[in-house]
């Protein structure tokens, strides 16, 4: 899987811990899904997943790795994906805007980047299978890119791993039923009640669609206008979200709580975010009984290596190597309508 700031992969341990503890969870409801790590975990585990989330790459990650049957799907992927992995590079708008206006990815590289995504938009593809298709190329442009994991920026040098050639492999997809959706976390909390709704809510002025604005552009190939050194969309500017506001992430994180159908809550919260530990208890207090598990993260890269200005002079120290990631889970008593 991509990438991710804030991702969970070394809290899914303790998260599937804390899920298999509950008593009667047979559904989950993921309403920030994001690299779709731990809905894929724990449909993994047997648990049937909605996975939601409002970016459309993570929609889509969440299609392959959620939605998608690995029974009716395997096949005809793996016949897909050879065939797009055997196409020449033709460089377009991928090329010029991340390869050279930009240095995501080395140009050759962004040559079959351009070429996959165009045959992969002349398919009449169910869209499943698309989906399929989508994530596969973005993981492979994902382990030949030269960032440090967001793409706020790149690197001022070429990272080695951006001379390797992309090759397209086939997701890791898995047995069973599950759905996606690319729906604002309030509409998703209403629409699918479920025994359990695990939350993962931005938490700080990070914007995801900011820093994984060309996985957005690669999946909705929709060629927008791009802005700054990053070549950031336009609409960055315009598809901000109130968790990444302080003043307005209680507020949004209440309506969301005020609309979910669960009978259990988990929520996971790190102490960089808006909300203190005494804060965010009290909120959920409100929706049932309480209890809190703390775990010590090592804090994403950027932080390690310092402060960096456009130039490449480093302008600032790294703060503190780990955070604590905090899982809160709450029992509401609701029996969730079907």
């Amino acid at each position: 899987m991509i990438k991710y700031l804030g991702s969970k992969r070394v809290l899914i341990p303790r998260i599937k811990e804390e899920v298999a503890g509950l008593s009667g969870v047979r559904t989950v409801l993921d309403l920030f899904s994001g690299t779709s790590r731990v809905g894929h975990a724990l449909k993994g585990r047997g648990y049937r997943v909605y996975a939601n989330d409002h970016n459309a790459f993570a929609a889509t990650l969440a299609t392959a790795y959620v939605q998608a049957d690995r029974r009716l799907w395997l096949e005809p992927a793996r016949r897909l994906i050879a065939e797009l992995n055997a196409l020449p590079g033709e460089p377009g708008w991928f090329t010029e805007i991340f390869c050279v206006r930009s240095r995501y990815l080395q140009p050759e590289n962004g040559a079959r980047v351009d070429a996959i995504r165009e045959r992969i938009a002349s398919l009449t593809l169910e869209p499943v299978l698309e989906a399929i298709a989508l994530v596969s190329l973005m993981e492979a442009a994902d382990r030949v890119d030269s960032t440090v994991g967001v793409q706020m920026a790149y690197l001022k040098r070429w990272a080695p791993r951006s001379f390797q050639p992309l090759a397209l492999r086939v997701p890791e997809l898995l047995d069973g039923e599950g759905s996606a959706s690319c729906l604002e976390a309030r509409e998703a909390a209403s629409r699918f009640p479920a025994d359990l709704a695990y939350l993962d809510p931005p938490y700080n002025q990070h914007s995801y669609l900011g820093n994984y604005h060309v996985w957005e552009s690669l999946v909705r190939w929709d060629k927008p206008d791009v802005y700054g050194v990053a070549m950031k969309r336009v609409d960055v500017r315009e598809r901000g979200s109130d968790f990444n506001r302080r003043g307005a992430i209680v507020a949004a994180l209440e309506a969301v709580l005020d609309a979910v159908q669960a009978r259990y809550l988990i929520v996971s919260f790190s102490d960089e975010g808006y909300l203190t530990v005494e804060t965010l208890r009290a909120m959920l207090a409100a929706h049932g009984t309480v209890r809190v598990a703390e775990v010590p993260h090592r804090r994403y890269i950027g932080s390690q290596i310092g402060i960096y200005n456009p130039q490449g002079k480093k302008v600032g120290r790294p703060g503190r190597r780990t955070n604590r990631e905090h899982l809160f889970v709450v029992e509401t008593g609701m029996v969730p309508s079907a």
